[in-house]
């Protein structure tokens, strides 16, 4: 089983703006897959905001439940403003992680919250779009993780 290993789960996404960006911070940041459930956003593709063309490279999968699905090992984890959260500073990232983020326009269902090992947020004064909360867990991830420096030295590494 792979030491490190990160997976995303979108539950109804809104627009392929947010999938399109949460795909990019997918791929800058090491993530392995995501899967989505919904059609909200499935009529107005292509992905304009997915920059680096990371759908292309990174599986994008629709399934029907976000529960059916959990990667091998992987640790459920909602993120999400919901009473009972652990906010993200304090918050220990497992090796093997499937991060499942709620709509822009609304909230995990308690289905979907129940099965995660845990529930975290980012405390801000208010929410944050879908886009800028993946991008701020999975640098929170790779800045507490064992891995950070390895990544360090590479970028120091280029011309």
């Amino acid at each position: 089983m792979s030491k490190n290993y990160a997976c995303i789960g979108l539950h109804n996404p809104k627009s392929p703006e947010n999938v399109g960006s949460v795909m990019r911070a997918a791929g800058c940041y090491g993530v392995n897959s995501v899967f989505y459930t919904g059609r909200r956003y499935d009529i107005a593709k292509p992905f304009y905001t997915d920059t680096q063309n990371s759908v292309e490279k990174l599986p994008l999968i629709g399934v029907d439940d976000l529960k059916t699905i959990v990667p091998y090992g992987c640790v459920p984890i909602a993120v999400d403003l919901i009473k009972g959260a652990k906010p993200l500073p304090d918050f220990k990232h497992p090796p093997r992680a499937f991060y499942i983020f709620g709509p822009e326009d609304g909230t995990l269902r308690k289905d979907i919250t129940n099965f995660c090992s845990e529930s975290i947020y980012i405390p801000t004064d208010g929410c944050m779009n879908l886009a800028a909360t993946v991008n701020v867990i999975l640098y929170d991830r790779m800045a507490k993780g064992e891995d950070f420096s390895y990544h360090h030295d590479e970028l120091k590494r280029k011309p």
